[in-house]
């Protein structure tokens, strides 16, 4: 590799890595869409306790678990065909590099390439895989609550249920941000430059959507609404 690849890939991994630590920290000094979704979430799942029918409940989730489920069937299929082409030898390598707009200049550096790809892939199906077995779970507690519960102990199951959903949601989270940093890593194949912008643009992009899209004022609004009618009820 050449030090603009090892400088490249030094900045990839710090990002990869510690992009979440970071957008942890952001939270604490600003609203994020996934802080305001745990406020929410809670909301919802309270609210869900004090319905007799829950089917509507049950049929969100199962919405989620399907959504899920596609990105890991997404993932396995991306991960067969880099694999493949991981594995695919010489070959392989003197189709890649007869291309005009790839860049590499020896098959260690390709593989290299391709296994990075592959890796953040495989965190992200991870993630995906955890996601379902906990979807399953917030399906069962939600089928455990009892149909009549003591007003004063609405907030108790509600809080306890978006205990399983949160974390469930935040591995989503994590596996679907995994298709970026992969999208990331897949330009070391145009060379070392374009690596690194699109590194930075990943990172850029993500925490615009977080913080100040539309997408993220209007749940922070709904958070300060749901807030204000739980002050109002206390």
């Amino acid at each position: 590799m050449q030090p603009l690849d090892l400088l490249a890939l030094a900045i990839f991994l710090v990002a990869w890595l510690f992009y979440e630590p970071f957008l942890t920290q952001l939270g604490r000094r600003g609203r994020l869409i996934n802080t305001d979704m745990t406020v929410i979430r809670h909301a919802w799942m309270r609210n869900m306790v004090g319905r007799e029918n829950r089917f509507m409940d049950g049929q969100l989730l199962g919405q989620a678990l399907n959504s899920t489920s596609f990105f890991t069937s997404s993932n396995l299929i991306l991960m067969a065909a880099i694999g493949g082409a991981l594995f695919g030898g010489e070959r392989t390598f003197r189709s890649a590099s007869s291309l005009a707009l790839v860049q590499t200049s020896s098959r260690v550096l390709f593989e290299a390439q391709l296994a990075l790809v592959l890796a953040c892939l495989a965190r992200g199906l991870l993630d995906l895989i955890w996601t379902i077995r906990q979807l399953n779970y917030c399906i069962a507690a939600i089928g455990a609550v009892p149909v009549q519960v003591q007003d004063e102990e609405h907030h108790a199951y509600g809080d306890v249920v978006a205990r399983l959903l949160n974390p469930a949601l935040s591995s989503f989270n994590r596996g679907v941000r995994a298709y970026y940093f992969a999208l990331a890593a897949a330009a070391w194949l145009f060379g070392a430059w374009a690596f690194m912008a699109a590194t930075l643009g990943a990172v850029a992009l993500l925490v615009w959507r977080q913080r100040v899209s539309p997408t993220a004022r209007a749940v922070a609004d709904l958070r300060r609404l749901l807030e204000k009618a739980e002050a109002e009820r206390a």
